[in-house]
C-alpha cells in the first residue's frame, strides 16, 4: 500500500527527511514549495525575466533523487548545480551549452532524451540573452536556474508548467508543486524594531537579533528609496502601508488536492521566513490541511537555528506556523504532532522542559527521537526522520480506528 506524504518544503532544509521518504517503499513524496527566492543571481534572473518567480527552490529539490555513483545522474547533477564563473558572456554560456549538447566533460554521460530537452530550454534562454544581452550578470548563475528561466520562455512564461517541464527532464521521482498559480510576488519582512528586511535576501542573511512580526507579499520589489522611506515611518504606518500593496496571489489546485489527499501532512524544518511560512499565507492551504484525509499533519521541529529565527524557541516556531494558517489556537487541529530531535545542541530551537515533560503545546502532541545525522550536525537522519514521521502516521490512523469502533 502507497503512503501519500505531501511536505511543505523549501530548498535543501527538508532534503534529508525527502530523501528518507524516497527510499521507503511504498511512500510516494509530494513537495509544495513558493517561489519568492530573490538571492544574489536568483533575484538578478527574477529582474532580468520580469515575472518570473525564483526557480532556486525547486532546482535544488531535483537533486533529491540523483546518485554521485551513478555516472548518468551524477551528470544530471552537475548540470543542476554548475555554476557560471565571473565574467562568463553569452558566447560562454554557448560553449558550455554546446558541451551539454556534445556531451563533452562532466555531461558526457548525461541520458540522450535529458541531454535534448537540456540543450533545447538552454537555447531558448540563450536566444533571449542574444537579442536582451544587457541586464543580466551571469556570474554565479546557476545553470540549473538558467533551464528553468529556458523552460519558463518556451512555455508561455507559465512557471508551474516549467517546473513539470523540469522535473520530467531530470527524471524526478517527486511531485514538486508551487504553492501558487505562478502570480509574481516579492518578500518583505517586517521586525519589531522597526526595521524592514526588504525582500527574501535580507531575511535569510546574517542578522542582528531581532524578531520578525509581519511577512507581506507584494506586488513590487521594494527598492533602497522606497525602503529608506518606509524606516523613516512608525511600523504602525509601514504596516498599514505594506498591507495595502499586497500581491493578490491564487493556489495552485494541484497542490491543494495533494494536502487533501495526502495520508500525512508534514511542516517541513528550513527558513521559517523564507521558505516556509510565506506559503502558509497562500489562499485556501489551510483549508486543505483541515480537510486533509491525513490521521497525522506533524511539525518538524529544526536541528539548528537559522538567521531568520535567531531567539525562537521550538514552541515559538509552532505557534509562528498556526498564526500564519490562520488558526492561532489551532482550533482546526491543523498541526496534529510536533517532532523533535530527543536531546536539542546549543545551537537548536529550544524546548522547554516542561513541554517535554507534559508531551504538549498547542494541542498537539509532541514527540521526541533521535533525528539528527551522526556525522552531520544541524543535518535530519534521513532515514531515521523518515521512520519517526511514518510511526507517527501509523500510530495515528490506529488511535482513529480505535476511536471508530468506540463510537
Amino acid at each position: 500500500m502507497t503512503v501519500a506524504v505531501t511536505m511543505f518544503s523549501g530548498g535543501r532544509g527538508a532534503a534529508g527527511i525527502a530523501r528518507g521518504m524516497l527510499g521507503t517503499p511504498g511512500a510516494g513524496l509530494s513537495l509544495v514549495v513558493n517561489g519568492y527566492d530573490n538571492g544574489l543571481s536568483t533575484g538578478a534572473l527574477r529582474r532580468y525575466l520580469p515575472g518570473m518567480l525564483g526557480p532556486s527552490d525547486f532546482r535544488k529539490n531535483l537533486l533529491l533523487h540523483l546518485d554521485s555513483a551513478d555516472p548518468a545522474q551524477a551528470a544530471l547533477a552537475a548540470v543542476v548545480e554548475h555554476r557560471l564563473p565571473a565574467g562568463t558572456t553569452p558566447a560562454g554560456l554557448t560553449a558550455v551549452i554546446e558541451a551539454i549538447a556534445l556531451r563533452r566533460g562532466r555531461f558526457a554521460a548525461l541520458p540522450e532524451a535529458a541531454r535534448e530537452a537540456l540543450t533545447a530550454d538552454l537555447r531558448v534562454f540563450a536566444r533571449r540573452l542574444a537579442a536582451h544581452p544587457h541586464g543580466l550578470d551571469l556570474a554565479d548563475c546557476a545553470l540549473g536556474n538558467l533551464v528553468f528561466a529556458g523552460a519558463y520562455l518556451r512555455l508561455g512564461r507559465d512557471f508551474n508548467a516549467a517546473i513539470d517541464a523540469c522535473v520530467r527532464t531530470f527524471g524526478s521521482p517527486v511531485r514538486l508543486l508551487n504553492v501558487t498559480n505562478g502570480e509574481n510576488a516579492f518578500l518583505t519582512a517586517l521586525r519589531k524594531d522597526g526595521g524592514l528586511l526588504a525582500d527574501e535576501a535580507d531575511i535569510v542573511a546574517p542578522q542582528d537579533p531581532g524578531t520578525i512580526t509581519d511577512l507581506f507579499l507584494l506586488r513590487e520589489p521594494v527598492g533602497a528609496r522606497r525602503r529608506a522611506e518606509l524606516e523613516a515611518l512608525p511600523p504602525e504606518w509601514t504596516r498599514r502601508i505594506l498591507g495595502r500593496e499586497r500581491a493578490e496571489v491564487t493556489p495552485n489546485p494541484r497542490a491543494l488536492e495533494a494536502i487533501r489527499e495526502a495520508d500525512l501532512v508534514v511542516y517541513g524544518p528550513g527558513t521559517p521566513h523564507s521558505s516556509l511560512l510565506p506559503s502558509y499565507l497562500t489562499p485556501g492551504v489551510a483549508d486543505a490541511v483541515a480537510r486533509s484525509r491525513a490521521a497525522a499533519k506533524v511539525f518538524v521541529v529544526n536541528t539548528r537555528e537559522d538567521h531568520d529565527s535567531r531567539g525562537l524557541t521550538a514552541p515559538d516556531l509552532v505557534d509562528r506556523t498556526l498564526a500564519h494558517l490562520g488558526d492561532p489556537r489551532n482550533e482546526r487541529r491543523l498541526v496534529t504532532h510536533v517532532l523533535s530531535h530527543r536531546t536539542p545542541g546549543p545551537d537548536a530551537p529550544a524546548v522547554p522542559e516542561e513541554i517535554l515533560d507534559r508531551g504538549e503545546w498547542a494541542g498537539a502532541r509532541w514527540v521526541t527521537a533521535d533525528l539528527t545525522h551522526p556525522d552531520r550536525p544541524g543535518v535530519h537522519h534521513a532515514e531515521r526522520t523518515a521512520g519517526a514521521l511514518l510511526a507517527i502516521r501509523d500510530e495515528a490512523v490506529r488511535d482513529e480506528a480505535a476511536l471508530a469502533r468506540v463510537r
